[in-house]
């Protein structure tokens, strides 16, 4: 009879050797049944999983098959794009608008444009932190302003 695995979904795949415990080897026409080693000095009860169980273990004795002596393939080059942040959304200069980032541990920055005919309190009253804050640039449309936050 030909060197079979059964797969957990119930197929008997005849052209794959086996890996795991209990699969038949299937190498080179072997017919010998995969087994593991104990783990030695396992130390799983300090901190799973312990190298000693992770280490391959398995083996057959009919072809002399080791799992240990597999080569690890090498991992597939990367193929997808770049990445790259995402483009900033255009501002709207017909009314208040912003965007922020982070300053301090209490503050945070907030930039942005502004109807030019708004005065710095009334845009102040739309970007103001929890406890205020101050503007760094104002003038033709553009603003800096750092919100006290905490």
């Amino acid at each position: 009879m030909p060197a079979t695995t059964a797969r957990a979904n119930g197929v008997i795949d005849m052209s794959e050797p086996g890996y795991c415990e209990g699969d038949t080897c299937g190498r080179e026409g072997c017919t010998g049944e995969i087994q593991m080693r104990r783990s030695e000095n396992c130390s799983c009860h300090i901190s799973p999983p312990c190298s000693s169980c992770t280490a391959p273990r398995n083996y057959c004795d009919t072809c002399e098959w080791d799992e240990e002596d597999e080569e690890i393939p090498a991992p597939a080059p990367y193929t997808g794009k770049p990445w790259k942040p995402e483009e900033p959304r255009p501002l709207d200069p017909t009314k208040v608008d912003w965007r922020y980032v982070p300053h301090t541990n209490f503050t945070m920055i907030k930039e942005g444009v502004y109807p030019v005919h708004m005065t710095a309190a009334e845009v102040e009253k739309e970007v103001r932190g929890t406890f205020g804050g101050r503007f760094t640039r104002f003038d033709g449309g553009k603003f800096k302003y750092i919100a006290y936050t905490d």
